[in-house]
C-alpha cells in the first residue's frame, strides 16, 4: 500500500528539463515522464516538461553536443532528467565536440561535483545477482563519487614517440575539491548507518595520498561516523565477497565510475541503477547505463533505471519522499509479479518490452487498491 497523502502535504510546481539524448534514451524517457505525470495527477503537483537536444542528436542538429539553448534551459530548471548519450555514429567526431565532452561541459557549467549512485538489490530480483544467496541480501550501498576532477578533467595529450606514439592523461585534485565531496559523504552516512568507506590508491598515487589525508582529517568533525580506508583493488574484491558490509562509499571520479558498474552487476542489471549529479544549482538525474544503440527502436530497453532516476529527483530535489516511495513500491510489485524486461527475465517470469513495462506500471499506479489514501480536510 502506498503511503497516505494528508492535508498538510505541500503542492509543488516544478520545471523539469528533459534531455532524452541518443540510442534508447528517448524510449526510456517516455516511460519516466508518464510515471511523473501519474504522480502529479495523483498528488496534485504541477510538473512542466521542456525537451531539448543534447549529445549526439544535438551534434546532428546544431553541430554541438551542448547547444547554448539547452544549457540555458538546464540552468533555469528545477531539475534535469537525462536519458543517455553517445554511440558509434559519432566516434569520428573530434574529441572536443563528442557527445561525452558535452556531458562533461554540462557538469562543469552546472557545478555538478557530486554523483550519488545507490546500489540496491531488489528482493524479487535476487536470483539475477551473481552473488550467493546468503550474500545477496541487505545490500543497500550509496556510492558518492567525485564528479568534477581526476583524469577526466585533466590534460589529454597524444604525441609522437620513437616507438610510435605517447599518450598522457593528467589528473589532479585540490584539498578543497576533496573536502566538498567528502563533506557530503559524511553527511549522507550520518543519515544512514553511520559507516563510510573511503576508496583510494594512496600506495601509488599522489592524488590519493592527498585524498586520504584530507578525508582522515575531516573525520574528526563527524564523530558519529565510522570511517575506514580501502585501496580500490581491495574495495572491488570486498564488493564481491561481502557487499553488505558497506553503507556509504566515497571515492574519486575514475574509481567511482568503475566501482559503480561493478555494483550494478551485483544488482543483476545495469539497467536498474539510477544516479543523481548535484552541486550548487539544479541537479541532473540519469540511469548509469549507456545509450545502447544496438537496442534502440527494438522495444527491449529496461526503463527502470530511468524511472528510478525520476523518483530520486522527487526525493532529493523536491523533497517528495512519499511520492517516490509510491512509485518505487509499484515497480517492486511488478518485479514480484514476474513482470520483467529482457535483461532481467528469469524462468517462470513474463518478458515484456519497454513500452509494455511502462503500461503495466501505469496500470499498477492507477489500481484503486494501491492508490494513496486521502485524509479529509
Amino acid at each position: 500500500m502506498a503511503p497516505a497523502r494528508d492535508k498538510t502535504m505541500t503542492i509543488q510546481n516544478k520545471r523539469i528539463v528533459l534531455l532524452p539524448g541518443d540510442g534508447i534514451g528517448p524510449e526510456i524517457m517516455r516511460a519516466a515522464v508518464r510515471v511523473l505525470k501519474d504522480c502529479a495527477s495523483e498528488f496534485g503537483h504541477q510538473f512542466s516538461f521542456a525537451e531539448f537536444p543534447f549529445g549526439g542528436c544535438a551534434i546532428d542538429a546544431t553541430g554541438e553536443p551542448l547547444p547554448v539553448e539547452t544549457l540555458a534551459a538546464c540552468k533555469a530548471a528545477d531539475a534535469i532528467l537525462l536519458g543517455a548519450i553517445g554511440g558509434p555514429k559519432w566516434d569520428a567526431v573530434p574529441l572536443a565536440r563528442r557527445p561525452e565532452t558535452g556531458l562533461l561541459a554540462l557538469r562543469k557549467a552546472l557545478g555538478l561535483y557530486i554523483n550519488l549512485r545507490p546500489i540496491d538489490l531488489h528482493a524479487p530480483l535476487r536470483g539475477l545477482s551473481p552473488l550467493r544467496a546468503d550474500r545477496a541480501s541487505d545490500v543497500h550501498i550509496d556510492f558518492v563519487r567525485e564528479l568534477a576532477g581526476d583524469v577526466y578533467f585533466g590534460e589529454h595529450r597524444l604525441e609522437a614517440d620513437p616507438s610510435g606514439e605517447r599518450a598522457t592523461d593528467a589528473g589532479a585534485y585540490t584539498t578543497g575539491e576533496i573536502e566538498r565531496v567528502a563533506r557530503y559523504a559524511f553527511a549522507r552516512a550520518e543519515t544512514r548507518k553511520g559507516r563510510l568507506a573511503s576508496v583510494d590508491k594512496s600506495n601509488v598515487l599522489a592524488m590519493s595520498q592527498l585524498w586520504r589525508r584530507t578525508v582522515t582529517r575531516m573525520a574528526a568533525d563527524h564523530p558519529s561516523v565510522k570511517l575506514e580506508h580501502l585501496y580500490v583493488d581491495n574495495a572491488a574484491m570486498q564488493l564481491v565477497l561481502a557487499p553488505a558490509q558497506f553503507d556509504v562509499i566515497l571515492t574519486s571520479n575514475m574509481f567511482g565510475d568503475i566501482l559503480t558498474d561493478l555494483g550494478a552487476a551485483l544488482a543483476g542489471s545495469i539497467g536498474l541503477i539510477p544516479s543523481m549529479s548535484c552541486g550548487p544549482g539544479p541537479s541532473l538525474y540519469e540511469p548509469i547505463h549507456g545509450s545502447a544503440p544496438t537496442l534502440a527502436g527494438k522495444d527491449v530497453a529496461n526503463p527502470v533505471g530511468m524511472i528510478l532516476s525520476a523518483t530520486m529527483m522527487l526525493r532529493e530535489s523536491f523533497g517528495l519522499k512519499r511520492e517516490a516511495e509510491w512509485i518505487e513500491s509499484a515497480v517492486d510489485r511488478l518485479f514480484a509479479n514476474g513482470i520483467r524486461t529482457p535483461d532481467t527475465v528469469e524462468p517462470g517470469t513474463t518478458k515484456v518490452g519497454c513500452i509494455e513495462f511502462g503500461e503495466r506500471l501505469h496500470a499498477e499506479l492507477a489500481n484503486a487498491s494501491n492508490r494513496p489514501q486521502r485524509t479529509s480536510a
